[in-house]
């Protein structure tokens, strides 16, 4: 049973890590006003988030193995976990075509980041409160 509780206590400072990446990212759109440091510093959190990602994703798998069952509430996480995958590969995708010297694009794609990352962290705050309730 040790084992369960380290997979469950893993899983959920990795939400809370994952959460705090979010928000760092958030923060950064809203501050940096240079691009190409705005740049430099998402592209550094880019394979964070996945990791972070990647592990809360097996966790979850581990914990759901053990239970043995299948809940509404765990096929929300699993699309939800698959969303923000691909949500950030297409912002990441849209960044790195930006050259230092297109700042229309550059001021369209601060915009495309804001809406991006609170798109990010609303889905996590509410599957989280949808996992609370099921």
């Amino acid at each position: 049973m040790d084992i369960m509780q380290d997979s469950i206590t893993t899983h959920i400072y990795a939400i809370f890590f994952f959460l705090a990446i979010m928000l760092f990212n958030l923060y950064s759109v809203y501050t940096q006003k240079e691009f190409m440091l705005l740049a430099k510093r998402l592209k550094l959190m880019t394979p964070i988030y996945h990791l972070s990602n990647a592990i809360i994703i097996y966790t979850g798998a581990i914990i759901a193995a053990y239970r043995h069952t299948f809940s509404f509430a765990m096929a929300i996480m699993i699309a939800a976990s698959i969303f923000l995958m691909v949500i950030e590969i297409k912002r990441y995708k849209k960044q790195r075509v930006i050259k230092s010297t297109d700042t229309a694009l550059q001021e369209a794609f601060y915009i495309y980041a804001k809406k991006i990352y609170t798109i990010e962290i609303m889905v996590l705050v509410v599957v989280y409160m949808i996992s609370k309730v099921l």
